[in-house]
């Protein structure tokens, strides 16, 4: 049964407004009774990870990538804080291999459960476009930058492609994209302190 903070958290429509989550999603944190801070945090990388979603197919159209792993990558990809959610406001992996648990034991399939383990991990070799993307998403919902994982990204909408296309250009369109994210940071950061870390209201801290 989900607490009333956590019902508050997921329907919150004060600024920035994000985006509710995917039903399913909603679903699963309902059961388990997760965080409020948690959902609030899922709600806004997902958000925004909605939004670099619809940057890639309008402007790279011919680059291959799931719109719907990726976004449901960024709806879950902290989701095993709700087993760990002393993670939500301190350092620690463990929830990594919990959510991929949690998914995975609902029923989830590994290639949509995957994003739990591979949000922290860009620079491994070998990551996929969506989860590179995933990442960017958990960067930037915050204003924070990673110049490898951006040069990463820019190499696969290079690549990826079937139009030739310059390295300085793509580059220059992401760094756009990402300035325009982070321009609204500190409205997002307002929004999950707004939802206390625990479902008693109390004891809130920034975090996540």
């Amino acid at each position: 049964m989900a607490s009333d903070v956590l019902r508050r958290a997921l329907v919150d429509t004060r600024d920035p407004d994000p985006r509710p989550l995917p039903d399913r999603v909603v679903d699963l944190l309902c059961r388990v009774d997760a965080p409020p801070r948690l959902a609030a945090h899922l709600r806004l990388v997902h958000d925004v990870a909605w939004r670099i979603a619809g940057w890639v197919e309008r402007d790279y159209p011919d680059v291959e990538f799931d719109r719907e792993e990726m976004l449901f990558g960024a709806a879950t990809h902290d989701i095993g804080k709700a087993v760990h959610p002393n993670e939500l406001c301190g350092p620690g992996h463990a929830h990594e291999l919990a959510g991929y648990e949690l998914l995975y034991d609902n029923g989830v399939e590994a290639r949509f459960a995957r994003f739990t383990c591979t949000h922290g991990t860009w620079s491994e070799p070998g990551l996929a476009l969506e989860d590179l993307l995933v990442c960017l998403a958990d960067k930037i919902w915050k204003g924070a930058r990673a110049d490898r994982l951006d040069d990463l990204i820019v190499g696969r909408l290079v690549a990826g492609g079937t139009r030739g296309r310059e390295r300085w250009a793509v580059f220059a369109a992401l760094d756009d994209l990402l300035t325009d994210l982070a321009a609204d940071a500190d409205l997002r950061l307002e929004f999950q302190a707004r939802h206390p870390v625990h479902t008693a209201p109390h004891g809130a801290r920034r975090g996540a």
